[in-house]
C-alpha cells in the first residue's frame, strides 16, 4: 500500500488549507489513518488520528478547534482541514496507516504506512 499526501501550499496566517491523503495499490480496509508533522529542527509529533469507522478521533491540543480529520473510506482517502492556520504550524505533514488505533498515541513508531510528506507554510 503507498500513500500519497496532497494539498500543502503557502498560506498567510490566519487561513485554511485541506490536506487530502489516498492510498494505493492496496486496500485499508480496518485500517485507522492520521496525520504527523514534522518542523525543522524538532522531533515529529502527532497531529490527529481518526479510527476506520470514523467514529473515534483524537486531536493534539496545539490544533483542537482548528484542525478537523475525516475520511472517505469509499475512495480510501482522509482529509486534513486545517482553519486559522498560525507560523508555528509550519512543517511537512506525513499521513499515516496502522490496523491499531492507539498505536498513533503509544508506538508511532511501529506504524504500518507511512507517506511521503507535503509542506505546509504559513507565513505571519
Amino acid at each position: 500500500v503507498q500513500l500519497q499526501a496532497s494539498g500543502g501550499g503557502l498560506v498567510q496566517a490566519g487561513g485554511s488549507l485541506r490536506l487530502s491523503c489516498a492510498a494505493s495499490g492496496g486496500t485499508l480496509s480496518g485500517y485507522a489513518m492520521g496525520w504527523f508533522r514534522q518542523a525543522p529542527g524538532k522531533e515529529r509529533e502527532l497531529v490527529t488520528v481518526i479510527s476506520w469507522s470514523g467514529t473515534n478521533s483524537y486531536y493534539a491540543d496545539f490544533v483542537k478547534g482548528r484542525f478537523t480529520i475525516s475520511r472517505d473510506n469509499a475512495k480510501n482517502t482522509v482529509y486534513l482541514q486545517m482553519n486559522s492556520l498560525k507560523p508555528d504550524d509550519t512543517a511537512v505533514y506525513y499521513c499515516a496507516a496502522d490496523r491499531s488505533y492507539v498505536a498513533f498515541t503509544t508506538t508511532p513508531g511501529g506504524i504500518d504506512y507511512w507517506g511521503k510528506g507535503t509542506q505546509v507554510t504559513v507565513s505571519s
